[in-house]
């Protein structure tokens, strides 16, 4: 064989001896050198079907019984994955919440590990999925621009179509089902774990912790309030007196909950010459001019103490709601749409301040408004 015909052979065009074009004739693509999966093309040579030979089939894809066996292993994972999701939300339930387990909670730890293990095996029964019973294709796709043609676009549906019917998602029940299982039961821990979030409130929105014969304390030194410890334009913040303790001395909140309590529970006393007050049913809770107010705005539930002592105005200072002390705390400016709450007054035997029940409506921003009749 010449060398122009070994040439040739090889890939070369017509009436030349090498690879590239000879007297303007068009380039035949020339065959890759490949040695395995390394493919070697000459420098200046156009990019041909690199040819990587023929494709080893998998043990699934010849023989039914190795793919009946990763069928079996695959759904085993999603049905061990609900297993533990339900063991999640039994042990919920069922370990006690102060439990230590090799030096820390026996819950915490054993929600962890249930949950992660769940979503674990369901990602990795996916991987087996696709790496032992979907078809395997090797495919070779040339670079195109960032904008898909119509007829590419077309392709596209058509390749996920095709891979969503050689997937065997409808044929493969076992499959279908243990997987479908293992992804509903997972949102079983969404709904166990609303019961974090507390309480249902009840009518907790509507009360506080003020009730009839609590006694009116300053929230710097904790004493008691008598009539004259208040001077007539004078502001005072409050809180109920040992609200916090039971009969026997115990607190009766902890920690977040005793200071939601207090901050709900906060008030303002402002004391004015009768005469002043110009509600009349505000002046009838009010104890010879001390009236006592909710600090917290009924806007969006900022404490408000800034007090205009010759406008009677109390201000947030967030948003600039301004209400009317005289007139029953009716709002004279700002965002608000409520007035704030006012909390009846009266003297015990020995002359201290002491509520004479609860605030009649809710405290707090806006929202509170549902509750009502």
């Amino acid at each position: 064989m010449s060398h122009d015909e070994h040439r040739t052979g090889e890939g070369a065009t017509e009436g030349g001896t090498g690879s590239h074009p000879v007297g303007g004739a068009a380039s035949v693509p020339a065959k890759p050198v490949h040695d395995g999966h390394r493919v070697e093309l000459r420098v200046g040579d156009p990019v041909a079907d690199p040819g990587l030979g023929t494709h080893e089939p998998r043990p699934t894809d010849i023989d039914p019984a190795a793919e009946k066996r990763a069928e079996r292993q695959i759904s085993l994972l999603f049905a061990i994955s609900a297993l533990l999701t339900l063991g999640f939300c039994v042990a919920y339930f069922a370990i006690p919440r102060d439990t230590e387990f090799a030096g820390t909670n026996a819950l915490n730890l054993t929600l962890g590990v249930t949950l992660g293990l769940a979503l674990l095996l369901i990602g990795i029964g996916a991987i087996q999925w696709a790496k032992t019973l979907m078809d395997d294709h090797e495919m070779v796709e040339m670079r195109h621009g960032s904008s898909s043609s119509a007829e590419d676009r077309a392709e596209a549906l058509a390749a996920f179509e095709q891979g969503a019917d050689e997937s065997g998602f409808g044929r493969r029940s076992m499959l279908r089902g243990t997987l479908l299982t293992s992804l509903g039961v997972l949102g079983l821990p969404a709904v166990v774990l609303l019961a974090d979030l507390g309480p249902l409130p009840g009518d907790d929105p509507r009360k506080t912790v003020w009730a009839k014969g609590v006694h009116v304390v300053n929230d710097v030194d904790g004493k008691k309030l008598r009539l004259d410890d208040i001077q007539f334009g004078q502001l005072v913040n409050g809180q109920p007196g040992v609200f916090f303790e039971t009969e026997d001395g115990e607190p009766l909140y902890e920690g977040t909950e005793l200071l939601n309590a207090k901050a709900k529970a906060s008030v303002v006393l402002v004391r004015m010459v009768p005469d002043e007050i110009v509600n009349a049913g505000s002046a009838a809770k009010g104890v010879e001019g001390v009236l006592c107010f909710s600090k917290i705005c009924p806007h969006l539930g900022c404490p408000i103490s800034l007090w205009e002592q010759q406008t009677k105005n109390l201000i947030c200072p967030c948003h600039q709601s301004t209400f009317d002390l005289a007139d029953g705390g009716s709002v004279v400016f700002g965002p608000a749409k409520r007035a704030v709450a006012q909390l009846e007054l009266g003297l015990d035997e020995e002359g201290y301040l002491i509520a004479m029940g609860d605030f009649p409506e809710p405290v707090g921003p806006s929202f509170p408004e549902f509750y009502q009749d």
